[in-house]
């Protein structure tokens, strides 16, 4: 069954209390989606610990409910 994105934006809040997320659906399928997540908790981490914190924050769900996410982690400028 199809992951639905306002799910992986309540996944994500959860995980993430300030951070500001923007899912689409690539596809149309509910399978392939693209985020875009900006969170002041990013800051100082490395893109590879940001997708972590991401990847974490949707418990385990990536390669199964959700079978693909293109992931764009954002830290604030200010």
């Amino acid at each position: 069954m199809p992951m639905d994105a306002r799910d992986i934006e309540r996944m994500i809040k959860e995980a993430i209390p300030d951070a500001e997320v923007e899912i689409k659906d690539l596809a149309g399928d509910g399978d392939h989606y693209a985020a875009t997540v900006t969170s002041s908790a990013f800051k100082g981490k490395s893109r590879v610990q940001q997708h972590q914190m991401v990847y974490a924050a949707l418990q385990g769900r990536m390669g199964g409910v959700l079978h693909a996410l293109a992931l764009t982690t954002l830290a604030p400028d200010n």
